[in-house]
């Protein structure tokens, strides 16, 4: 009796966490350091490619909902999470390399798992599965390997393949950074300590000449023969630009609620740099995706008021993250409607987002280990924010599918009431959600070994 996982980002780790704690052996299949993608660096368990933030811990927002969620749970990625957590206002930002080492110490210390580091290019059939008494979750992710993607689109009955481009933000020493003509704030005063941002003021001048600079910049030709599509929360800064140059100073370079000590007003556009560590050694370009090639990087990126000096630890790339369309080829329990031993988890059923994928590799790791102990997990329901994303990607939207990330909109509508306001909606949908997923907590018998 076995459960193989195909991928050791977070939500392989995390269908594997969860399946261990049912008592069942995992075989981890991670191709890296074997076989890099194109994106990641090292060959260690849920290593963060891009952000290092989770997203917020807010009770009263969709992210810290689905944190919530998990957490009762057992969620390994979000209880490594707060074992790595930095400085960071409401979110959850953590440091890259005690995040993943939590992840590998908790799997590797449970006497329960084995780590095979080759590239998966075939999945075993229905017939060979049953024989052999073995499940599989594929939990490769957006970057999964040519010849196995092909594999997992003939399991999704052939569909057409879709994807989408991801881009990733540079990160900074902060040695390199002139301190003096930034501040440290949160967005409306938000936070302890003067803020966890660091904040980078420019005036008007300054925003433009950025804008036709970043314009200008030589870009890093995408080889790829399909349409590109970005994912709307991701977009790299040249496609934002690309809609017009105040987009920016509603996006990545809003000055809303900063005020900068030195002047008393908001400045024109605003730069947020976000720690990578609690030792504030390293920082991220906040929302400063971008596909510019690296030299230009490091011009452009220079021109920024206290960037003139920068020395960049990480610069952006643009890399594409591949997902199947879920309601053609998903069955209510993650499984292939063509192959029921074999589940998907992960970013690849389409949605978006670190805490997203391990949520989605949560239930997965659920579902499998129910099937392989001859019992059932029952899925929270739609009006949980977990159960909300696997309606979205098993049932899907009324309209085109593309990937998704927790939001109240996928939550049940609350009616407007008169003297109560959009926050006050989010806030009963939050307390609606969490009564109904305690009511359904009580109820699963699904047993998690000690």
């Amino acid at each position: 009796m076995r459960i193989h996982v195909v991928g050791g980002g977070l939500a392989g780790s995390e269908a594997a966490w969860q399946v261990i704690r049912q008592g069942i052996h995992v075989t981890l299949h991670e191709m890296r350091p074997v076989k890099m993608t194109p994106a990641h660096q090292t060959g260690d368990l849920a290593e963060l490619v891009c952000s290092n933030s989770l997203k917020s811990m807010a009770d009263d927002s969709a992210p810290g909902l689905l944190k919530r969620e998990m957490l009762a749970l057992d969620s390994l990625v979000i209880k490594s999470g707060l074992q790595a957590r930095v400085p960071a206002g409401q979110a959850l930002a953590v440091n890259r390399e005690i995040f993943s080492a939590a992840i590998t110490q908790a799997l590797e210390s449970s006497g329960l798992l084995t780590r095979v580091h080759e590239e998966v290019t075939t999945i075993p059939s229905e017939e060979e599965l049953i024989k052999n008494n073995e499940l599989w979750i594929i939990a490769t992710g957006p970057l999964t390997s040519d010849e196995l993607a092909q594999k997992v689109l003939e399991l999704a009955g052939g569909a057409k393949r879709l994807h989408f481009y991801d881009a990733i933000a540079p990160v900074l020493d902060a040695e390199s950074i002139d301190m003096s003509k930034g501040f440290m704030a949160d967005r409306w005063q938000k936070g302890e300590d003067g803020g966890d941002y660091l904040n980078l003021p420019m005036n008007e001048k300054e925003y433009n000449d950025f804008l036709d600079a970043v314009t200008a910049a030589e870009k890093m030709p995408l080889h790829e023969f399909e349409e590109v599509k970005y994912f709307e929360s991701c977009l790299p800064i040249e496609v934002m630009i690309e809609r017009g140059r105040e987009t920016l100073r509603f996006g990545p370079m809003k000055p809303v609620g900063l005020t900068d000590p030195r002047t008393g007003r908001w400045p024109h556009a605003n730069i947020q740099l976000r720690k990578e560590n609690v030792d504030a050694t390293m920082f991220s370009m906040v929302g400063f995706q971008t596909k510019m090639k690296w030299p230009e990087q490091a011009r452009v990126f220079k021109m920024v008021p206290g960037l003139e000096t920068a020395e960049f630890l990480r610069f952006g790339s643009v890399h594409r993250n591949t997902y199947i369309k879920g309601p053609d080829a998903l069955a209510r329990d993650l499984s292939f409607k063509s192959n029921s031993r074999v589940f998907l988890a992960g970013q690849i059923t389409g949605v978006e987002g670190y805490t997203e994928s391990a949520g989605i590799g949560l239930i997965a790791g659920r579902h499998a280990a129910a099937k392989m102990k001859g019992e059932t997990f029952s899925n929270p329901p739609s009006d949980t924010m977990l159960g909300s994303l696997v309606n979205y990607i098993t049932i899907g939207p009324l309209g085109d599918y593309s990937p998704m990330n927790a939001n109240f909109g996928l939550l049940p509508a609350i009616p407007k009431v008169r003297g109560k306001g959009k926050k006050d909606r989010q806030v009963e949908k939050v307390a609606k959600a969490w009564q109904a997923f305690e009511s359904w907590k009580e109820g699963d018998q699904l047993v998690v070994s000690p």
